[in-house]
């Protein structure tokens, strides 16, 4: 698998590399140079394919020789060994719940093939790690990549993590799942917003002098191993839809860093047929805001009940230009996006509940309402909306719950980290103290 640069179509690399390595050297993300188109027979044996099955060959096709069938097809089989099930939730949106993982989050798909990428890239000649010991997986979250990829990456000898999250802008059981994992995690609470935290371990990846140092890796969806396995809900979407939806389906993506977007632009140039691709974000709108302008402005980001998708400015952007050669135009042939307020979040996972008996997180409902939206537009009439439900509701609870008035109960596997003790370092949004703490705690 060959890739490049977004800011240097001659800065090129392989699958491998790009997973150790994170981001490229000039500061771009790394993009496929080319996209392969699946078989037909693929597609005609696809609502047959179990989950693992159809990722083994997804996955296969991205990659190429570069590691062998042998060899990927046991590591796919071990990190996709649950399900995202199709639930329909009104006479034409499904939900498709991406939350059956083992943090109960859709970064569970991403976290886990990267941790498994990562550690065979560490033993193929080459790639493997050198005189500044452990590599160092840097991450920023915004809620639930933390969790999926401390869990995923936890134990595996080799690897530290070093989460960084925003301070008081995450759920309590978010929190919980990110800060007691121990052993090679370690959490870092900053005193900022995600977009904060972003740009701290971006300024980290760009340091020369601590690269000399500290051998560091992404595992945000900046890094390709992460986002790849983000194509795969599609693929499974598809499979568990009627016959007759399946020419004419909506997918509408809760956007926040837009790596789930990305993923299924990337399943669409794959050969999978999909009438519109709907990016529903919060009040954070850089991307609304650009389809409909043409002018592209970051902004500081906003707290609102979706946490996990504010972000002022969303990292894959850069992949999603790349791919439409910065087209305007041809994006918005693919592409539609709109904005849901705080108050439309909450309200609609109480009336989703009230009205259908489902129970959605606030950014499945900022998605939903979206999609109920347009569906409703004399250009949708007839199409299916397949909303991708992110997370579980109850690492939501204190958010939903005023809505709902009522509880909303943990599963037992939420319950577990409850009831540990967090341990995070409290770190300034301070790049120097960052680079400080990465030299002090490598091995």
């Amino acid at each position: 698998m060959h890739l490049y640069s977004t800011h240097s179509h001659t800065l090129t690399t392989t699958f491998l590399h790009a997973v150790m390595q994170g981001l490229a050297d000039d500061g771009g993300l790394w993009m496929p140079a080319a996209l392969p188109r699946l078989l037909p027979s693929f597609f005609e044996e696809l609502p047959r394919m179990s989950m693992a099955d159809m990722a083994v060959q997804v996955m296969q096709a991205y990659i190429g020789d570069e590691i062998p069938t042998k060899d990927l097809e046991p590591l796919v089989r071990a990190a996709f060994n649950f399900d995202a099930p199709l639930v329909r939730v009104s006479d034409n949106i499904y939900s498709l719940e991406l939350f059956h993982g083992p943090t109960l989050a859709f970064k569970d798909f991403g976290a886990r093939f990267m941790a498994r990428a990562m550690s065979y890239a560490r033993n193929v000649q080459g790639v493997q790690a050198d005189s500044r010991g452990d590599l160092c997986v840097l991450v920023a979250t915004s809620g639930d990549t933390g969790s999926a990829v401390a869990h995923g990456f936890w134990n595996v000898p080799g690897i530290r993590v070093v989460i960084l999250y925003p301070q008081g802008k995450v759920s309590d059981v978010q929190e919980k799942q990110l800060t007691t994992m121990g052993g090679n995690i370690t959490a870092l609470e900053v005193q900022g917003t995600f977009d904060d935290c972003q740009a701290l371990v971006k300024t980290a990846f760009q340091d020369a002098s601590l690269a000399e140092k500290v051998a560091l890796t992404s595992a945000n969806s900046i890094n390709i191993a992460r986002l790849l396995p983000q194509s795969l809900y599609y693929f499974r979407a598809v499979a568990q839809l009627p016959a007759e939806a399946c020419q004419n389906v909506v997918f509408c993506t809760p956007s926040g860093n837009f790596g789930n977007l990305t993923g299924g632009l990337f399943a669409q140039r794959l050969g999978l047929s999909v009438k519109k691709f709907l990016a529903a974000t919060n009040r954070n709108d850089t991307f609304v805001q650009y389809l409909a302008s043409g002018t592209y402005n970051a902004k500081p980001s906003v707290e609102t009940p979706s946490n996990a998708m504010d972000v002022g400015n969303p990292s894959n952007f850069a992949r999603i230009e790349a791919l439409y050669g910065g087209s305007l135009e041809a994006m918005r042939k693919d592409i539609a996006a709109t904005k849901i307020s705080d108050e439309e979040t909450l309200a609609t996972v109480a009336r989703v509940e009230k009205e259908h008996g489902y129970l959605m997180c606030p950014h499945t409902a900022v998605g939903y309402l979206a999609t109920e939206r347009f569906l409703q537009t004399p250009e949708m009439a007839g199409a299916t909306g397949v909303v991708l439900a992110t997370a579980h509701p109850a690492k939501f609870g204190t958010v939903i719950e005023p809505a709902l008035g009522k509880p909303v109960s943990l599963p037992e596997r939420l319950q577990d980290y409850v009831r540990k003790e967090k341990h995070a370092t409290l770190l300034p949004n301070n790049y120097e103290l960052l680079k400080a703490f990465l030299l002090k705690t490598q091995s």
